[in-house]
Order: C-alpha cells, then structure tokens, then sequence
C-alpha cells in the first residue's frame, strides 16, 4: 500500500512525539559536564525542538535540515556546522547511529567518529539503507560512550 502526502504528514508529525533512547539523556548530560556538544539532524527546528525537550541538554550547536536545507547523507548539514563551531574537522568527534547518512559523509570530511551501533547481532541495517563505513570506535549505546569519555 502507497502511502499518500497525507500519510507522510501525519507520520513526519509523528516525530515529536517518539521518546529518545532512554540512555541517552543522561550519557549526553555526562558528555556534556566535558564537551561542547553539536547536532545536525535530519529533523525541522520544531521537530528537534521537541526531541531536545526530552533529552534534557541545551545542545551548543544546532544545525538541521530546514538549516541547512539539504537532508543527509549530502554534505552540507556537516559544512554548515564547521562554519558554526569554527574548528577544523580534525578536532570534531561525530556520534552516530546511521553509517548511510553519518559515517559515510563524516568520514569523507575528514571527522573521527563513533558508532552507536544498537543493532549490534541483529541482522539487517534496521530503518536505514545498508552502507560501508570504517568507524574509529564502536559502541553499543550512549552510556557506554559516556563511561569511556568521562572519568568518574
């Protein structure tokens, strides 16, 4: 069954209201006591507006799709926040769950990243299109990131 533009609609709407990982609220706050934290989402400001709401962490750099208009995997979402934060990609860590829209174009522009594969031993590549990507560090969710980042 084809789903028409009001189907897409109501399930983009959708987005705001999908809970986040429930580690990954207070891995970022963790992350965050450290680091200066960015995102680039495939969201609109008001969609990631209410995912950031639920994470609880005032991110310090915000870039998405509407911003940047382009959707990942294209580049520009990733160039529009080097402008942003002003370092060069050497000095940026990139956090991600999708190889097809995060590691491959991160790993294109020169950024070290982390892998939060959550679908470690199942098969298929879950709700994205399968890709190849050689991430520098791999782990299984955000808690595990915040343990090995922030001393305790």
């Amino acid at each position: 069954m084809a789903c028409s533009r009001r189907c897409w609609a109501t399930f983009g709407g959708s987005v705001a209201d999908w809970p986040a990982f429930p580690d990954s609220a207070a891995a970022l706050a963790a992350l965050h006591e450290r680091f200066k934290l960015g995102v680039i989402t495939n969201c609109d400001d008001d969609l990631f507006a209410a995912s950031q709401a639920k994470l609880g962490v005032e991110f310090d750099w915000v870039v998405t799709a509407q911003q940047a208009k382009r959707y990942k995997p294209n580049p520009r979402g990733f160039e529009l926040m080097f402008e942003r934060v002003g370092l060069p990609p050497a000095r940026i860590l990139h956090v991600a769950q999708s190889l097809f829209h995060d590691h491959v174009p991160a790993k294109r522009l020169g950024l070290s990243t982390v892998w939060v594969n959550r679908r470690a031993g199942r098969a298929g590549s879950g709700a994205t299109p399968p890709a190849e990507a050689a991430p520098d560090l791999v782990v299984p969710d955000m808690t595990s990131l915040a343990a090995a980042a922030v001393p305790a």
